[in-house]
């Protein structure tokens, strides 16, 4: 992939779609017209790329950057920084309750946010399809990390009122390496199945957390979607707006 001079491509704002209008005839003048990206003095004809000019070498790249990923290598870096930011998240989610004891689904935005940057700065500003599953199956799966050990903690002070009168004499052994995969697998399945259980479990309030979730699980999909880009020309300088004829 062609490597942009000076200025990040993420600087031309090309995730959101603007009308098709040649803006960059603007900074025409006598000498010509300054690509935005590389800032080479263009005299023959220029792009509009989401109305900034450039030149084409960098509209190829450009267009490189943003079509939607489909290596395998960037998809594994993004699941690994965005598995490090939902831990993160669920760390912060479940602080704030053992704070507070109090269930503050906003923060599940702040997590949506989390995942979906962490993502974006693994695979420079890149998105596709399959990282907007990872950021959203990531984020549902913080917040449920983050609901687990309130799971547990309630478990433990029930078991403890149940064998409150009772002894045991039976010794305690180390676990298994079979017992401790089966733990590791139930825990994973209970992270899964948590934050519904936790929405059903505290209807009608529930809802208002099953909508931030949403909104949170919404937020890292749009961060990691595949930028639009709106490109035309080649323009000819000095010329009217009307695009020159492709060779």
């Amino acid at each position: 992939m062609t490597t942009l001079p000076d200025r990040p491509a993420s600087d031309l704002q090309f995730d959101t779609a603007v009308p098709n209008a040649p803006a960059g005839l603007s900074l025409q003048s006598s000498s010509g017209v300054t690509c935005a990206q590389c800032h080479n003095t263009l005299t023959e004809e220029y792009y509009d790329v989401n109305s900034v000019s450039v030149c084409d070498r960098c509209r190829v790249a450009i267009e490189q950057i943003a079509a939607p990923l489909t290596a395998w290598g960037p998809f594994v870096r993004a699941a690994i920084f965005g598995v490090g930011a939902a831990i993160a998240g669920a760390i912060l989610y479940y602080g704030v309750i053992a704070i507070t004891n109090l269930e503050i689904g906003i923060v599940a935005i702040a997590i949506g946010y989390m995942v979906g940057y962490a993502i974006r700065r693994a695979t420079g500003s890149r998105g596709g399809r399959r990282l907007q599953i990872l950021a959203i199956v990531l984020t549902y799966w913080s917040v449920g990390l983050a609901y687990t050990p309130v799971a547990f903690k309630q478990l433990a002070d029930a078991e403890q009122t149940r064998t409150s009168q009772e002894v045991t004499t039976e010794s305690e052994d180390g676990l298994t390496g079979g017992q401790l995969v089966i733990g590791l697998a139930i825990v994973a399945a209970l992270t899964l199945v948590l934050p519904v259980m936790v929405i059903f479990g505290s209807l009608p309030g529930g809802l208002i957390s099953a909508v931030i979730i949403g909104v949170g699980m919404r937020q890292a999909w749009r961060m990691t979607a595949a930028p639009t880009l709106v490109v035309s020309g080649p323009y000819r300088i000095g010329a009217s707006s009307t695009p020159a004829a492709s060779s």
